[in-house]
This record gives structure tokens, C-alpha cells and sequence, in this order.
């Protein structure tokens, strides 16, 4: 059912992707493209999940294919309504899938790809479509010569969530995850809701998380209450972006993040200003056990949401484990942390560590049959750590990807006035 449901994709896009490359031609070019394009998309999506073996994402060669006729609608759409040249048109997508690409090597990449691209058919001016499918087509060609390790593989295909105690398993229903989530997801379960539950936790103990390289008993009792009272503090954010990844989290923010209501983190201090909303809703059972942590920031100007993650321990041999689900639509995207004490008692969650269990996934959960297809999101990293300094709570969250760092979080985390 799946695979039918791909090639019917691919068959679509491929239609789409013939008429829009020979609409100049009339309407009879442009059906007869797209009768050609649906069957050669859809013929070599077949024949790539005919392939594709246990383990795998569908072939580059297919990806590639693609990606470089969706190009082709959008290219055609901005002809349209602009009257841009081929060298803008090529540099325009050039610095969209770049930024897509989110490696720095990549982010550069694409303008310059896209604007050789754009002078060559510059020449005898061809249509927008073919500049910006062409680009694309450019673009990944030479990226998978260039960049030969893997972004993303599959982990697993289509089974329980017990075979994958390292992953949220917590979808949105809908497309829009937002401040009210945990609420829905109560309604949904039929359990108890508690919004803003007082004197409440990300996690129930910080003891669930001992292991070799952190004990619990040894962690500063503010960096303890914190993570066991979270909503005793109040946050304040300060980003700190690097740069070259700016275009693209704009990009990912506009057209993602915002829409989506998940995953949107300020662009600058002066966005920080607006306050932080710092809050944990939670689910409970019958019998007052909480079995949903959901740990929401947003800005308390309008409630925008910032970040909605569900929080959850596990232990995996003789270690404890953080897992923070985000939900997303009909799935989730988590990160699993792995802690270590710090020299000064603070305590460091970390993905940075290479023991099959702490790292970065992304899940398809279907609901229906109760099973998860998870993939693996390699290069991505990042650190959390908690700590004490002169005396006022202090973390720092870091973000890289390939080993290049692109984002810090600097909390100042204070103690709410008594109520």
C-alpha cells in the first residue's frame, strides 16, 4: 500500500513537472509532457522501492529525480508572476536549496551553482522552469559527489515503539501542534489534563537518569530543583546564530516553524525581549500518575509557540536517558540525551555519544496499525548544560551540525516570585 502510494506521488509529480517544463509550447506540448513525465517519475520510483532493500531510504539516483521535477512547478509558478531573468531565477533557487542542504559547505554552495546555471541559459532565455529544475538537478548531482556521508538513514521500518525506547512516539493530529497540544492529546487519551501543573518537573527524579557518568547525588540542588521544579523558574533566552545559517532558518521559520506551531526559536535578543512563557501541562491516569510531561515555551507577549516537547526518562543498560519527543504532524521528531556530571555539579545532557541509543529521529508513527517507521538524522548534535555560577542558575544549549556549531541558547534562569 505504501509503495502504490509513492508511485502515485512520483507519477503526479512527474506530470506536474512535464507540463511545466513545455508550457511554452502550447497546451498540446504541455499534455503530452505530462503524460511522459508521470510514467518515467512513476516507472523509476518503482523500480527504486523494487530495490530498496531492508534498511534503506530509496535510492539517491530516485531522490535526486525527484527533487528536480517538483523544481519545475515552482520554477513555472515564479515565471508567472514575475518577470525575473534565468540568472535570478537559477541564484533564487540556488539559495533555496541551499539553504535546504543546512551544511555551510551546502549553504554556499547553492547561489553560485544556481547563478553558473542561470548565465548558461541565459543565453537563449529559457523558461523558468527548466532554470530552476536545472539548477536543482546541478545542485545534488554535484553534492552527492562532494559530500559522500550519509544525512539520514533508515533505523526501522514499521514496528512497536517498545523495539524503540529512545523515540517519542507522540504525533500531532493535525497540522498545527501549538500551545494547546497536550490538552488535545488528553482529550484524545481520555485522561486527566492539568494546564501550568504547579511545582511540577521535566522529569520526576533526577535519580531515573543515574549511570556511569553522572550520580545524581552528586548534582547542586538548584540544578536538581530545576529539572524536578521546573516551574518554580522563570527563562530568559538569548540566541546567538551563526551567520551562515541564518537565510536558511528564516526560510525553515516562515514557511515551517510559524505554521506548523512547534520548533520556532527567536531570531535575536531583541525577539528574546518579548518574554518568555515558560510552562508544563501534563496527563495523568487514574490514578494521578502523570504519564505526559509536556514542557511548552512560548512568547508571553501572544503565546506564540516556541518549543513544544514531551519529556520522558528511560534506562538502557546500567544508564538513564533523556528523550524529548516534538510532535509534528502524524509523527515526531526526537532527541536523545545521554547525561554526564559537570566538574562544578552541574549536569550535561549530551547526543554526542555514539552508544546506539543517543542521537536525533525522526518518526513516522501510524496510529492505525500502532507502528513506527523511524529514520536516523546523522551530523546533527547538540549539549545541554545546566549549572550554578555566582550563585544564579545558568544553561547553555548548543547546537552543530557536521561538527559546525550554528546556534547556542543562553538561559538565565531565575526563581519565580513566591504566589
Amino acid at each position: 500500500m505504501a509503495n502504490r502510494s509513492s508511485i502515485g506521488f512520483a507519477a503526479s509529480v512527474g506530470g506536474l513537472a512535464g507540463a511545466s517544463l513545455t508550457a511554452h509550447r502550447g497546451m498540446r506540448a504541455a499534455a503530452g509532457a505530462a503524460l511522459a513525465g508521470a510514467v518515467a517519475l512513476g516507472t523509476s520510483e518503482a523500480v527504486a522501492r523494487a530495490r530498496q532493500k531492508e534498511g534503506e531510504i530509496p535510492a539517491l539516483w530516485q531522490r535526486i529525480a525527484v527533487s528536480t521535477a517538483l523544481a519545475a512547478p515552482l520554477g513555472w509558478v515564479a515565471g508567472r508572476l514575475t518577470t525575473a531573468g534565468p540568472r535570478t531565477v537559477g541564484t533564487a533557487t540556488g539559495v533555496v536549496v541551499g539553504a535546504l542542504g543546512i551544511r555551510p559547505q551546502k549553504v554556499a554552495m547553492g547561489p553560485v551553482v544556481g547563478a553558473v546555471i542561470g548565465q548558461a541559459l541565459s543565453r537563449r532565455p529559457a523558461p523558468a522552469a527548466v532554470v530552476a529544475s536545472s539548477t536543482v538537478l546541478a545542485y545534488r548531482s554535484l553534492s552527492a559527489l562532494l559530500f559522500r556521508d550519509q544525512q539520514i538513514s533508515l533505523l526501522a521500518d514499521r514496528v512497536s515503539a517498545a523495539d524503540l525506547p529512545f523515540v517519542v512516539p507522540r504525533p500531532a493530529r493535525s497540522r498545527y501542534v501549538g500551545t494547546g497540544y497536550v490538552r488535545e492529546l488528553a482529550e484524545e487519551l481520555g485522561a486527566r489534563y492539568t494546564a501550568d501543573a504547579p511545582d511540577t518537573g521535566i522529569v520526576a527524579s533526577l535519580d531515573a537518569l543515574a549511570g556511569p557518568l553522572f550520580d545524581p547525588g552528586q548534582v547542586d540542588p538548584l540544578v536538581r530543583e530545576f529539572y524536578e521544579r521546573t516551574t518554580r523558574f522563570a527563562l530568559d533566552i538569548v540566541p546567538t546564530w551563526q551567520l551562515w545559517v541564518r537565510p536558511g532558518y528564516l526560510l525553515y521559520r516562515t514557511a515551517v516553524a510559524r505554521p506548523l506551531g512547534q520548533a520556532s526559536i527567536p531570531m535575536n535578543q531583541r525577539e528574546a525581549q518579548r518574554g518568555i512563557r515558560s510552562r508544563i501541562d501534563t496527563v495523568s491516569g487514574v490514578d494521578g500518575t502523570v504519564s505526559v510531561r509536556g514542557w511548552i515555551r512560548s512568547f508571553a507577549d501572544d503565546d506564540e509557540p516556541i518549543m513544544v516537547g514531551i519529556y520522558t526518562t528511560y534506562t538502557h543498560g546500567d544508564s538513564g536517558y533523556v528523550s524529548v519527543g516534538f510532535p509534528v504532524p502524524e509523527g515526531s521528531f526526537t532527541a536523545t540525551l545521554l547525561p554526564r556530571s559537570r566538574p562544578d555539579r552541574g549536569l550535561t545532557l549530551t547526543s554526542r555519544a555514539n552508544d546506539g541509543q543517543a542521537g536525533h529521529y525522526l518518526t513516522y508513527v501510524d496510529t492505525t496499525a500502532d507502528e513506527l517507521t523511524a529514520l536516523a538524522v546523522h551530523g546533527f548534535e547538540e549539549q545541554l548544560d545546566v549549572f550554578v555560577e555566582d550563585g544564579a542558575l545558568r544553561a547553555e544549549h548548543a547546537f552543530r551540525i557536521f561538527r559546525f556549531p550554528f546556534l547556542t541558547l543562553h538561559y538565565r534562569i531565575t526563581r519565580k516570585p513566591a504566589p
